[in-house]
């Protein structure tokens, strides 16, 4: 018995593994490969060049690889590059690159991509990522492993999150996050770091007691960003979490959400 849904359209040039589940009118593309035991439902066009990994599971009404909107694409053979275990709920959009970036989109591994999110050309998602329904990331974006989207939570171009951040509900973010913090808000600020994700991840207490002490340092000491960089310099020689949330602060280009 085929997986493949009589109703499906599927170009003969598309690769798929042989234990793939195709719904009914749906529409894949050349150039689109697809790994062993993902499910693709019902009314899904996915694009090429695009790549798709193992064990997915793509719902109904989903574009993924579709070209992107930007204007200074002009029909170039971009990419959009899918791991593995990711779960992409109903209606959400996914473009491929440009080539005046990355070429590419990526997405890791094992995300929830809740429903209509929306995930612009050359951004990078992690692994292990939530983002929840509505919300979404522009072009050149890239958002780290463990990092939690609310629900319409939107992030300009260009932005980066750092890993373990959390973007509260409907907040509209400009610059970086740095790794761990919580913002909120439109614009959005910085309000916390995420402790309670980091207890139910399993973080020691040693660990988070480290991060509140580096988070007072950088925003609630009255430092400048350098300052608060080198003051950070012997804390983030001790823990490597430290480490992440300053070298996420030196990395920043945009700076960092306050």
């Amino acid at each position: 018995m085929s997986l493949i849904d009589s109703r499906a359209i599927v170009d003969p040039k598309a690769k798929l593994a042989d234990n793939v589940k195709v719904g009914p009118w749906s529409i894949i593309g050349p150039d689109v490969e697809i790994g062993e035991g993902t499910i693709v439902e019902s009314h899904v066009i996915i694009k090429g060049p695009t790549k798709i990994g193992c064990h997915n599971h793509i719902y109904q009404f989903s574009s993924v690889g579709e070209d992107t909107p930007d204007m200074k694409y002009k029909g170039e053979p971009t990419r959009l590059v899918i791991g593995d275990h990711n779960i992409i709920r109903e209606g959400v959009t996914i473009h491929r690159g440009t080539i005046q970036d990355r070429s590419e989109t990526t997405i890791g591994n094992h995300n929830l991509i809740m429903a209509y999110v929306h995930i612009g050309h050359d951004s990078v998602i992690g692994n292990h990522v939530i983002m929840v329904n509505n919300s979404g990331v522009a072009g050149h974006c890239h958002v780290g492993d463990w990092a939690i989207l609310g629900g319409y939570a939107l992030v300009h171009q260009n932005c980066h999150i750092g890993a373990y951040s959390f973007l509260g509900a409907a907040s509209f973010i400009s610059k970086d996050v740095p790794a761990f913090v919580l913002v909120l808000g439109n614009p959005a600020e910085a309000r916390s770091m995420n402790f309670e994700g980091l207890h139910r991840k399993g973080f020691a207490d040693n660990i988070i007691h480290a991060l509140r002490t580096a988070y007072k340092i950088v925003y609630r000491k009255g430092l400048t960003t350098e300052q608060a960089i080198n003051e950070l310099a012997d804390l983030a020689s001790q823990y490597s979490e430290v480490a992440l949330f300053r070298d996420s602060i030196i990395n920043s280009k945009r700076g960092i959400t306050r």
